[in-house]
């Protein structure tokens, strides 16, 4: 069952410290339709952009598979940004490596095939989790795609034919991570890179 953490339009009154597995930011249209536009695991926080302005998010952000996580009241966290300078510049590295790859992933929506976003998608998500083995439902990847569960059936079917993944009943598997590298091209090495580089730096050193 899909777990909020923070809805569209709205200033959310907590803030998550993912320890285990990610959130998803999905956006939306008036349709319905949904695509995801990144992911937020223990690196990050779930609600940081809400500390830097009054501006609303348009994205909501949910846990769908299992996750753990620590919660702390936005008006506790904004009050410790405000008085720490190390907690407001990893806030703001985190920040900024998200939007980054929003925009990273903004392209590869735009670029690239859905086999080539969903391999993207996969890898990203095992980064998070540490493990080979995903239980993702076609409705699931299909919102995170943006395509519909026959598009993505059909995908998943071509990608298990080339042995980048074994799928069956909601359970991906990923053999050869090497293979699905190759298959997500350009985009995800640059999203791990973003990802492995953060809070790599001193804060004196900025």
């Amino acid at each position: 069952m899909r777990t909020s953490l923070a809805k569209a339009e709205q200033i959310p009154e907590y803030a998550y410290f993912m320890t285990s597995g990610f959130a998803s930011v999905v956006a939306s249209n008036p349709d319905g339709d949904t695509a995801e536009v990144g992911l937020i695991g223990r690196e990050g926080l779930v609600g940081g952009f809400h500390l830097l302005g009054p501006a609303k998010s348009p994205t909501e952000v949910f846990i769908q598979l299992d996750g753990t996580g620590l919660r702390i009241g936005m008006a506790q966290l904004r009050q410790a940004f405000r008085s720490s300078p190390e907690i407001q510049a990893r806030v703001m590295e985190f920040v900024q490596s998200q939007g980054l790859v929003l925009g990273q992933i903004a392209g590869c929506h735009r670029f690239h095939e859905a086999e080539e976003r969903l391999a993207r998608w996969l890898l990203m998500a095992q980064d998070r989790t540490d493990s080979d083995v995903l239980y993702l439902t076609q409705e699931f990847l299909g919102m995170m795609l943006g395509a519909r569960r026959t598009t993505v059936t059909m995908i998943a079917g071509a990608m298990q034919r080339s042995g980048l993944i074994e799928y069956n009943r909601g359970t991906v598997k990923i053999p050869n991570r090497a293979n699905l590298i190759a298959a997500a091209r350009d985009c995800y090495p640059v999203v791990k890179g973003l990802f492995d580089g953060l809070y790599q730096k001193e804060v004196d050193s900025w």
